[in-house]
């Protein structure tokens, strides 16, 4: 953080670039799927398939959100901003919460995970220019506090969470024998 910045405008100026960059990666990595391969896995152990891994996301975005927007709450209160059943498809509550993805391919298309990510990454944007720093430093109980215990910690990891499912994706997608998403987007600057 830069001695002029605010841990406010540190966390934007290091989140929102990388959150940004994700969207595209994200519509690179399934430009090329048709709706039957979003809901393909890989097989035990990598059940995670292109529409859950986007829709994950989505939620993920929307609990950083919520976070913001109500630091001191308890899960039990939780109520996300996405559309009514990205909730029981998508949502996982981080390390330990082992449940695979429905195998039963239904939800929305990769067009519309892709514009809810958008939306969800312009809700943090938002959010996190109306957060003061005395709530991004107010330390948080969750699975990971043990090593990254404040607001500003979960937003960031955030940035790292969305990275780690596309990795997963860009993985499922090269043993699939497709091309690198990150390749065409570094080449034709998308």
């Amino acid at each position: 953080m830069l001695a002029s910045q605010s841990l406010q405008q540190s966390v934007l100026a290091r989140s929102m670039p990388l959150l940004r960059m994700q969207e595209s990666y994200a519509a690179q990595l399934v430009h090329d799927l048709d709706e039957d391969a979003m809901d393909l896995a890989m097989g035990p152990g990598l059940e995670n398939t292109p529409r859950f891994t986007l829709g994950h996301l989505c939620v993920a975005s929307a609990l950083t959100v919520w976070v913001l927007q109500h630091p001191s709450a308890g899960y039990g209160e939780l109520k996300l901003d996405v559309p009514a059943e990205y909730c029981e498809l998508f949502q996982r509550m981080g390390p330990g919460d082992r449940r695979a993805p429905s195998a039963t391919p239904i939800g929305p298309g990769s067009a519309a995970l892709l514009a809810e990510l958008h939306r969800q990454h312009d809700r943090i944007e938002a959010q996190l220019r109306m957060t003061p720093d005395e709530v991004l430093t107010q330390r948080r109980a969750w699975k990971l506090a043990h090593h990254l215990p404040t607001i500003a910690d979960i937003v960031m990891f955030q940035a790292v969470h969305e990275m780690l499912h596309l990795g997963q994706l860009a993985a499922w997608r090269r043993a699939r024998g497709l091309p690198a998403a990150m390749a065409r987007m570094a080449e034709h600057r998308l």
